[in-house]
């Protein structure tokens, strides 16, 4: 079978476009962690400004990564969980990790 380059090279791009950002790993994985209010997300994130939380958690949402939960309580309460979709991405999260521990070792081996 004959492998479509064009397409292929789109859905790395698209990849790319999702995972490209600085923060937008650290908060997908601070929310599967179990971080549901905005200063658990933001104190579990090192370097993470108020602003830049808040728009990645407005981009994640959109992207349909994240579900806003609103409660009507006094002070109202928001919670953020990751949707289905987001939780697709978790096997490639944690291959990542495993993949950024073996490049430390081969980069700290090399400087022994």
């Amino acid at each position: 079978m004959e492998r479509d380059q064009t397409e292929e090279l789109r859905a790395l791009q698209d990849t790319l476009y999702f995972i490209g950002g600085k923060w937008r790993i650290p908060v997908i994985n601070a929310i599967c962690n179990g971080n549901k209010r905005f200063r658990e997300i933001e104190r579990s994130i090192p370097g993470i400004t108020t602003r830049m939380l808040s728009k990645e958690l407005k981009d994640m949402e959109l992207n349909k990564l994240v579900k806003r939960n609103v409660y009507p309580e006094t002070p109202v309460l928001i919670e953020y969980e990751p949707t289905e979709y987001c939780r697709t991405f978790g096997n490639i999260i944690a291959e990542m990790i495993n993949w950024g521990r073996e490049h430390r070792k081969v980069i700290v081996e090399d400087k022994i």
